[in-house]
């Protein structure tokens, strides 16, 4: 599936339902022994097969919301204990709720028992994530990937494979590429071959015109002048064949999750595939967004009225912060937040940049925008219409103008309403200057021009991640 492959790694899926399989045995194992002796039920009962199913699933959700599934989390196994003790204190509640829902008696105390659970998971998981590192130094995982170009684009999309997919990428090296090109044989079969046995995954071209011309092309890393090109045809067959082969643009889209704003023009996106905006499926984001702000406006009500009393109690000045922001068309819209500045944080009205350790915030202020809740507001102006729940970020006039005169395309990422969370939002850091703004808008470009349902899943789950390690705050 097409839009599988783009939001999901395959791999980390795999590793995902591998790890379920593995704890819904550990816990029909403890299910089944926790059962007493008046209600136990046979080995083949489907009842416990339910109940193991359901606990592992809900475990393995929780991991997913802490990040416990990046790339890069998966890379890292300092961070490992950490994200599963994070992961199995949110699944907590909903394992005893689940085991009571299901009405099967325990033996022994219910926190016993969930802390006999929790450990088997946490051992479990320590022992599969273990046999996976192994796996990725041998290299089992690996995408070897072969540029071909020359100047700064080839060495951008380097720069960017080993600085964000270092794990899952790896570029053919420059001695191993002159390697290639010395024995590199005439026929296309054999060249074929020559790649798989080299474990190369894919060619990446990043010349210009992406193969528009009959003009050779030749490596990156100064070997523009071995005398061994690879010619469009040549690179056809290779693709025919089996080899994957990209221009910069479509690898950065569909690997890196952004696009490529130095290789973007007008005729491209005109052309390219994506960009669906269809009346089905503004009627269903639209219904989906109403259902989800009310629900989520009577279940945080009881939260905002403790923040609205603590912002009155800490610092004199309105209790929401009224802003104009730009949405969907260029239409302008006033947008909510709990006020988290003082009430003089803009004197004369000059829009301002946030700034690390900001003055102009205070002592509630910088608790609930490191949580996010100074944003719950908001929702009423997803009921309103105004704002979505997934999409780029509003911004207000003042930036926009500037930056649409600075950056190219700026303007395109209100073709769609902007989103209380989105694509840049999960993937940078908080943005504080024009450079910054624009790669942004890599994210913003890639968002609206391949937004999902699924990708929506995968942002509001990246989004729960965000808020509590308190990524990108200001």
């Amino acid at each position: 599936m097409q839009s599988f492959g783009r939001h999901v790694v395959k791999e980390i899926a795999f590793l995902w339902f591998a790890e379920c399989a593995v704890m819904f045995v550990v816990f029909y194992g403890l299910v089944f022994s926790a059962t007493n002796a008046g209600s136990a039920l046979a080995i083949t009962s489907a009842h416990a097969v339910n109940l193991a199913a359901m606990l592992a699933v809900t475990i393995g959700i929780s991991a997913v919301l802490i990040g416990a599934y990046r790339i890069e989390a998966c890379r890292k196994p300092r961070r490992l204990l950490r994200d599963l003790i994070l992961a199995g204190l949110l699944a907590s509640p909903a394992l005893l709720i689940i085991s009571q829902f299901a009405d099967i008696s325990l033996s022994e105390n219910y926190l016993l028992w969930l802390a006999k659970s929790l450990l088997a998971w946490i051992v479990c998981i320590s022992a599969t994530r273990w046999m996976f590192s192994l796996a990725v130094g041998q290299s089992l995982f690996v995408r070897r990937v072969w540029i071909l170009g020359s100047g700064s684009r080839a060495a951008q999309t380097c720069d960017l494979i080993e600085a964000r997919h270092g794990g899952l990428f790896q570029v053919v090296s420059p001695m191993e590429t002159a390697a290639l090109f010395a024995a590199m044989p005439n026929e296309t079969t054999p060249l074929a071959e020559m790649l798989r046995a080299r474990n190369v995954w894919g060619i990446v071209v990043t010349d210009d015109d992406d193969l528009a011309s009959d003009e050779t092309l030749r490596l990156a890393n100064n070997h523009a002048d071995d005398g061994c090109p690879l010619d469009p045809d040549r690179l056809l067959d290779l693709k025919l064949r089996g080899i994957r082969v990209f221009n910069d643009r479509g690898f950065w889209e569909q690997h890196l999750g952004k696009i490529n704003l130095d290789r973007l023009d007008t005729r491209w996106l005109m052309f390219s595939e994506g960009f669906v905006n269809g009346r089905v499926d503004r009627i269903v984001k639209r219904v989906s967004d109403i259902a989800c702000s009310l629900t989520l406006l009577l279940l945080t009500l009881p939260l905002m009225l403790v923040i609205a009393l603590l912002i009155k109690l800490d610092s004199p000045g309105t209790l929401f912060y009224r802003q104009e922001r730009v949405g969907l068309h260029g239409r302008r819209f006033t947008l909510l937040k709990f006020r988290s500045m003082s009430s003089n944080a803009e004197l004369g009205g000059k829009p301002l940049w946030a700034s690390q350790k900001d003055s102009r915030v205070t002592r509630i202020g910088g608790f609930i925008r490191s949580t996010r809740i100074d944003e719950l507001p908001q929702l009423m102006n997803v009921v309103r219409g105004e704002m979505s729940f997934i999409g780029p970020r509003p911004e207000r006039p003042h930036f926009v103008e500037q930056l649409g005169h600075l950056i190219p395309f700026y303007d395109n990422r209100s073709y769609v309403k902007p989103g209380i969370t989105g694509w840049a939002q999960v993937n940078f850091p908080y943005g504080a200057s024009v450079e910054d703004a624009r790669e942004k808008l890599s994210y913003d470009l890639y968002y609206v021009k391949n937004r999902s349902f699924l990708l929506d899943f995968v942002i509001l789950l990246s989004t729960v991640r965000v808020i509590l390690f308190q990524e990108g705050s200001r």
